[in-house]
């Protein structure tokens, strides 16, 4: 019926939509009409397949067993829609791993093509971005582990690429970035951040000592998880500044030549192991500001490390993709 899978420490449960009719959940026929309409299914969705049976979730463990579920696909052939719930019951318009995921529980299926692309639109209901959003998946093979390649587009930078208000402007590398007043007032060190729009919206900071960087457990614990969920998460349980549609979070540190080691703290979840939309705004801001150049670009987090591709022409970033590996997990 539905299946957990684990992309780089990130974990997604997959379930059809006739599975999740099944358990008595009212999903509507098609996903733009289901996009629209979540907040009737979402969270009872969230609830029946995400959360921990009573008396089986482990001491230190999130609230919810995985980072959300993917909802699809609604067509037996290409190109195929899907929704992404994200475990506060909101929908997101983008994520690397989820949609890593999605490939993999599609190739499972025998439903997605062993050679050439494949084309994935997730639903939404986010005022901020389009919906649906395509994604153009393939199989490949790198450094030995067989996966997909996700091709993410273009992106683009700066605060009206994410409707950020009231962000100052501060220098970093000769580039201008933006000041978030109220990531610097957790830490001074947060001081240069670089917004960027991969399909679904982030505030990368960049850091120059290691120590700058938070870790998942600081994350969690009081009083920064409040914090960073006013500044992520969307109005009203986030504070709106600098998004009202919220922001994904991100820290960013060089480590040598092409690898970048990031942090996450996603809107609408917190902090993850990985993401694979985290990871490509990461070596998006990282070129932006000079430490990488056009090329393979890695990006390490705690739950495994990102290979990227990034592609320039006279002196613009026009594509990035993603290759992720995915697995399926016993229930």
């Amino acid at each position: 019926m539905a299946g957990f899978y684990d992309a780089r420490g990130n974990i997604y449960r997959v379930v059809t939509p006739a599975a999740l009719r099944g358990l008595g959940i009212a999903l509507p026929g098609n996903a733009a009409q289901a996009a629209r309409d979540r907040r009737l299914w979402a969270e009872q969705a969230i609830a029946a397949l995400c959360d921990w049976a009573p008396g089986t979730r482990p001491p230190g463990a999130k609230a919810h067993r995985s980072d959300g579920l993917l909802v699809g696909p609604f067509q037996a052939q290409a190109p195929f829609d899907l929704l992404i719930v994200n475990t506060d019951g909101t929908l997101a318009e983008r994520s690397g791993n989820g949609l890593t995921i999605f490939s993999k529980a599609l190739a499972d299926q025998g439903l997605l093509a062993t050679q050439g692309p494949t084309l994935l639109q997730v639903h939404h209901d986010q005022a901020t971005g389009a919906s649906p959003l395509a994604t153009v998946v393939e199989p490949a093979q790198v450094a030995g582990q067989q996966g997909f390649w996700l091709d993410l587009g273009q992106p683009a930078f700066g605060p009206e690429a994410v409707a950020a208000i009231g962000v100052e402007a501060v220098t970093f590398n000769a580039r201008e970035l933006s000041r978030v007043a109220p990531l610097q007032a957790l830490n001074p060190a947060w001081e240069h951040s670089q917004f960027v729009r991969i399909g679904n919206p982030h505030c990368v900071t960049l850091v120059e000592e290691a120590d700058a960087l938070p870790s998942n457990p600081q994350m969690l614990a009081p009083p920064l998880a409040q914090g960073l969920t006013a500044t992520a998460f969307a109005l009203p349980q986030g504070s709106g500044e600098p998004c009202p549609a919220g922001v994904n979070l991100q820290w960013a540190l060089r480590e040598s030549a092409q690898r970048i080691v990031a942090r996450v703290f996603e809107r609408g979840e917190g902090p993850t192991a990985s993401s694979g939309t985290s990871a490509s705004a990461v070596a998006c801001a990282a070129w932006r500001v000079g430490w990488v150049k056009a090329g393979e670009v890695q990006v390490v987090m705690p739950g495994g490390t990102a290979p990227l591709m990034l592609q320039e022409r006279d002196g613009v970033l026009t594509r990035v993709s993603l290759f992720g590996t995915a697995l399926a997990l016993a229930e």
